[in-house]
């Protein structure tokens, strides 16, 4: 199918409102009848499109409603995160028809990370035909050029070597591979599916091992100039703090990412003597589940990261005023023990009194939100460019 600006609108359209006839499609988009038959006939012959019976008469013959067929073609959509992999199949409405991961040395790893996205995969394709793939996205823990989308950072994950190298590893799907960082993949998928519906200027920040942010600014991700907007993680909370991987000292990664929790909830054991957390492993999973009992050395924990946290977002929404802050990872599972002291360190900064309208929330997707943005990365595209669509590439 010839890629037009009209077909792409038409098709944008279609998936939008689920259910169209071609003469609102003409009135809408301001076309001719004809040239929206024109434009139609070939997205019914690649199945994306069927007719679905007469609509309601306006006065005249019952038009037909074209209805768009979300289970026509799949998207794969990869979570890399610094320890884990994760693979979600996704149809064409954002509905999750596989999901499998695991935990893993990613950081340090890159081979055997490479192999493990290459297995969970094929795994998530299981019964599927290759040819209803449409593309493969990947989310990864670090800053992605667009204009040199094939590299990664050196200072995130120096173990890669700054190339991640997955367009070869996924050759045999023929399909488009397209990377971006984690932060704005979970942006994405709350734009599209989640609590940020409707909203053109929002931040979701993702607190996990590391911290990092995706920011809607008009309606769209900012990267900017070279793909490093959003690093949150390395604002300077304490410039005597503690030195980061990054150079600096005191950056909020430092703080609030996973490394740092499991080191602040081992040098308050011997306040809480009590705590389930006073024995054992330390690990920022433990910390979390014995936060939701409400253990005092877990909320002691929590309650910092939230005060340093709130330092950060007031900073968002002074510069900013988005909308909605919308919080993803691991913590965001605390709900409203991590969110009330949060609000309350990050009001306490805001500059002006309409920026304490904006909503700090949860998460509402789950683990599952930055996998699910990689894969809206590539249904985005291909409702941009229909040609994306495997029964549309050679038409």
């Amino acid at each position: 199918m010839p890629r037009t600006p009209l077909a792409d609108d038409i098709l944008r359209l279609i998936w939008a409102e689920r259910r169209i006839s071609r003469a609102e499609i003409a009135q809408r988009l301001e076309l001719s009848r004809s040239t929206v038959s024109e434009l139609v006939d070939p997205l019914l012959a690649s199945g994306l499109v069927s007719e679905a019976g007469a609509g309601a008469s306006r006065g005249g013959r019952r038009p037909i409603v074209l209805e768009f067929q979300d289970s026509a073609f799949e998207i794969l959509g990869v979570d890399m995160g610094a320890s884990h992999v994760s693979v979600a199949r996704m149809d064409l409405r954002g509905r999750i028809l596989a999901w499998v991961g695991r935990e893993f040395a990613v950081q340090t790893d890159p081979d055997g990370t490479r192999a493990l996205i290459k297995e969970l995969c094929a795994e998530a394709m299981q019964g599927v035909a290759r040819t209803q793939l449409v593309g493969i996205g990947i989310a990864v823990p670090s800053p992605v050029d667009p204009k040199h989308p094939e590299r990664l950072s050196t200072v995130a994950l120096s173990a890669w070597k700054g190339v991640h190298g997955f367009k070869a590893l996924l050759s045999k799907y023929r399909v488009p591979v397209m990377v971006d960082n984690d932060a704005n993949c979970g942006a994405l998928a709350e734009h599209w599916w989640g609590g940020a519906q409707g909203l053109s200027d929002f931040t979701y920040i993702k607190v996990a091992t590391g911290i990092g942010a995706g920011h809607f600014i008009g309606g769209a991700v900012q990267r900017g100039a070279s793909g490093v907007a959003g690093e949150i993680g390395h604002v300077a909370i304490d410039p005597r703090g503690e030195l980061c991987v990054c150079g600096n000292r005191g950056c909020l990664t430092t703080l609030v990412g996973g490394a740092a929790l499991v080191a602040r909830a081992a040098a308050l054991r011997s306040r809480f003597p009590r705590s389930e957390l006073a024995t054992g492993e330390l690990t920022l999973g433990r910390i979390e589940q014995a936060a939701l009992r409400d253990d005092a050395l877990a909320l002691q924990v929590v309650h910092e990261a939230a005060e340093h946290l709130g330092v950060a977002i007031a900073g968002v929404l002074n510069l900013l005023n988005p909308a909605a802050v919308i919080l993803g990872g691991g913590l965001s599972v605390l709900g409203d023990r991590l969110l009330m002291p949060l609000r309350a360190s990050a009001l306490r900064r805001t500059f002006v009194p309409a920026v304490a309208s904006t909503d700090i929330v949860v998460s509402t997707l789950g683990p599952r939100v930055v996998a699910i943005g990689a894969a809206t990365l590539v249904l985005d595209a291909a409702l941009r460019n229909p040609s994306l669509f495997p029964s549309l590439r050679d038409t």
